[in-house]
Order: structure tokens, then sequence, then C-alpha cells
């Protein structure tokens, strides 16, 4: 099989005088998973499909460069990796659908009224201050903003916060650490505010973090706040949470790069970030519905191994 060596110079390879079965072979070895190839590698890089495919007489010998150029050319791109999960909740589908219902002000098969309020809340957990150890430099001609590599750590917070789904209104507070206590001053904060104060209903749509997991949860929030519930999503839904489109703008406008003197400085950015955003901000065009959300759990249904990850 050693159809890339050529016939004038021994051991030198002649460009373009690869058949397409080698190609193919080479793609498909490109494409294996590091341990049926025996290596201990996470993934496989260049060198390594160099190596394996000289190794399994695939070829005499071929460049990276040449692999490289199939690859990028090839609709799979097996460099690339992205996580997943199947749900493991079994009533995954009804706690999410309701969710979904509430973005489409619904709820047990009825419209939300004008005194029905939808929230979504969560944790950002873990912000640091980065305190670079040089001043950055600004943006010039020619020279693209700098950060300084090296930092001292200036402690970390919590930020939580709740959007209005319909309204596009945000309340933030940074907390030093997460837990019951801080999600409720986050409740009451929001509670205390009209309309949420004589509203009707107020929805909580939350996750399953800690500090609102569980039937316990949803009793303290009945006992303390009458006009509010709880609505949980099932778990590794977080997905279908929208106050994490929210932190995703938090994490690219406000956190990143990571610059700051102290802890005082990242809670004054985040409460003059919020106050900014609601000036422009509108409801997120949320499309992802119950009819969606049965097509896809359908389709994950059909997957052989999915019974076994329920």
């Amino acid at each position: 099989m050693d159809w890339a060596v050529s016939k004038s110079a021994p051991g030198v390879v002649d460009p373009g005088s690869f058949p397409p079965e080698v190609v193919v072979a080479v793609k498909s070895l490109a494409c294996e998973l590091p341990s049926r190839l025996g290596v201990p590698l996470s993934r496989l890089y260049v060198p390594d499909i160099c190596a394996a495919a000289k190794e399994r007489g695939i070829v005499a010998e071929i460049s990276g460069a040449t692999i490289w150029r199939w690859l990028c050319e090839d609709a799979i791109k097996p460099w690339r990796h992205r996580s997943w999960i199947f749900p493991r909740d079994p009533n995954f589908e009804p706690k999410a659908a309701r969710v979904l219902d509430l973005y489409a002000r619904e709820w047990d098969g009825k419209p939300l009224g004008k005194r029905d309020f939808v929230l979504s809340s969560d944790e950002k957990t873990s912000i640091q201050a980065r305190l670079r150890t040089h001043e950055s430099l600004h943006p010039a001609p020619g020279r693209t903003m700098r950060i300084e590599h090296e930092y001292e750590r200036g402690g970390s917070l919590q930020y939580l916060a709740a959007w209005d789904v319909h309204r596009a209104k945000v309340f933030g507070r940074c907390e030093p650490k997460t837990g019951i206590d801080p999600f409720g001053r986050l409740v009451e904060q929001v509670m205390t505010t009209e309309p949420y104060a004589s509203a009707r209903r107020v929805f909580w749509v939350v996750d399953n973090g800690s500090s609102h997991r569980g039937n316990a949860a949803c009793e303290r929030m009945a006992a303390r706040w009458p006009n509010a519930q709880l609505v949980q999503l099932p778990v590794h839904a977080s997905w279908l949470n929208q106050v994490e489109i929210y932190f995703s703008v938090i994490q690219r406008k406000v956190l990143t790069p990571n610059d700051f003197a102290d802890l005082d400085e990242v809670e004054s950015r985040l409460a003059a970030f919020e106050r900014r955003y609601e000036q422009a901000a509108a409801p997120f065009e949320w499309r992802f519905t119950r009819h969606d959300l049965a097509l896809l759990m359908k389709k994950l249904a059909e997957k052989p191994d999915y019974q076994l990850a329920a």
C-alpha cells in the first residue's frame, strides 16, 4: 500500500499522487477515538495521525501539511468537540414544558394576566477580582489592548440576579457566598418592589441549585411571599433558564478581560451595568417552545443508549 512514494526519488512524496482510497483511510483514522487506537491521548493531532497512518501501512510517508489540508477541506472536523448529556429526570419533559409555557405567558393551560409576572433567577458564582501586576494598556495604532498575564487574587464574590422575562427588568445583588439566605435576600429585594409586591402571581424560574432546591424551597417561598411561586427546572436544564443569557452578556461585556482593583470595583461595575443594560434592553426572543421540546424528547428516545442514561 505504498501509493504515496515517488518512483523518481525513493522516500519522497509526489504531491497529488495519493489515490482516493488513501485519503478516505486517513480521514477515517483521524475520526477514530484515541482509546481505540491504543494511544494515551485525549484527541489526535496531525503528527499523531501521520504516525498512525504509517504504522498501519496506509502510507509509507506523508506530510502533516497534506493531512491538515485534507481535514480542513472536509465537512468533518475531528479536532473539534462539544459536550452533551442525556436528561436523567424521569419527569424532564413536563417540568421543562411548564417553564416554556410561562415564557409564552401561559400557566396550567390558561393565559397569564396583566398582574402575573415571570422571573428567571440564578447565581453566577466565584467572580474573581484579578489585580494585574502591571497596568493595562489601551489600544493604539498597530497595537491591541494589552492585559498583563500575571495577577494577584483579590478575592471573589457571588452575583445573584433575577430577570423579568417579559419586562426586560433585571435585579441583581452581590453576596460573599451563595445559599438559602442570600437567595432569600434577592427574593425580598424583588418582592418588596412594585409591581411585584402587589402582583397577583410572581413565578420564579430556578434551576436545582442548593439555594432553591426541592419542596422545602417551594414551601419557604410560599410561606414568606404568598403571591410568589417557585418553579424548578429539571436537572441539567439550565439552558432553559433565561437569566443564563443575561449572565453570558455579563461575562462578555463586564468581566472579560478580568482587570479590577478590588472586589468593590467588581460590585460597582455590575450594579452600573444593570442600569445601563436596562436602558436599551428588550425581552429575549425565546423561540424554543413546548412543541420543540416534544420533538427533542422524541429524538432522544430513539437513540439506542438513551434508556441506559435515563
